[in-house]
């Protein structure tokens, strides 16, 4: 969809109840579906993170929340079977990991 000016051009004569259904429309456009793993995906990811925590190194995990994909760059505190906690204090569900990469 091109963005042009037409949008903003009548801004300023629409109610705010309109303008407010014209954001929540393209948020949802721009709103992304979370992938599903299949189990050698999962397991690969687990082997990672087991690794980086043995070895203390640093890792990158793509993670999946609220409709988008963020990214965290940071060493391993611990992992359970639901949370990854990293040194900086966030906790990423395991359930919401999409990939892991070691530096």
């Amino acid at each position: 969809m091109v963005n042009d000016r037409g949008t903003i051009k009548w801004t300023s004569i629409m109610m705010p109840e309109h303008i407010k259904l014209l954001n929540d429309m393209w948020e949802e456009l721009e709103r992304k579906e979370k992938p599903i793993l299949d189990d050698q995906q999962k397991l690969e990811i687990g082997y990672k993170l087991q690794c980086a925590i043995k070895d203390d190194l640093t890792v990158e995990v793509k993670y999946f929340n609220d409709g988008d994909y963020l990214t965290a760059k940071e060493k391993l505190h611990m992992i359970d079977r639901q949370n990854i906690r990293l040194c900086d204090g966030r906790e990423i569900p395991f359930d919401d990991v999409l990939d892991v990469y070691i530096d």
